[in-house]
């Protein structure tokens, strides 16, 4: 085989269609429409999912806030022992709260049921009935602004 011998592979031609010829009136091309026009172009898929997200802005976008996570008062009588430490981070270890991925949501602690157990618990937030109930039972509750001031103590 030499160089000179050699051939290129021929390449067959597209089929030009609806330009007359053996296809009949419409051309395989249906009825109308865009997809019927010589040189149509469609619009990109990924346009359309874009324009009907909401844009983030303004009053209408405070549904996409992070939810809180709801604690009952016999949620952690079950889950908890007695003078244990109570965190968002214990709750999540222990399953009795979800963490979405790598992040933990805000706790609220619920008075729905009672308590007996005596916890100490510290970053949740309260309803009235459950800070009166945990500290019937002779629980503590430490708020975040102190402790952020012991933070910033140290």
């Amino acid at each position: 085989m030499q160089f000179h011998t050699l051939t290129a592979p021929k390449q067959k031609k597209k089929k030009r269609v609806g330009r007359g010829g053996k296809r009949g009136t419409y051309s395989g091309r249906g009825i109308k429409g865009q997809k019927a026009r010589a040189g149509r172009k469609l619009r990109p898929e990924f346009r359309d999912i874009i324009k009907k997200l909401p844009k983030k802005r303004g009053y209408r976008m405070k549904g996409i806030q992070d939810k809180i996570a709801e604690v009952s008062l016999s949620m952690l009588e079950m889950g908890m022992k007695d003078g244990e430490k109570v965190t968002p981070n214990i709750l999540a270890s222990r399953g009795i709260i979800k963490a979405r991925g790598r992040k933990i949501p805000v706790v609220k602690i619920l008075g729905s049921g009672s308590i007996a157990k005596k916890l100490f618990i510290s970053g949740c937030r309260f309803s009235k009935g459950a800070r009166s109930a945990i500290e019937k039972a002779g629980g503590s509750i430490v708020e975040k602004s102190k402790l952020q001031n012991s933070n910033s103590k140290q």
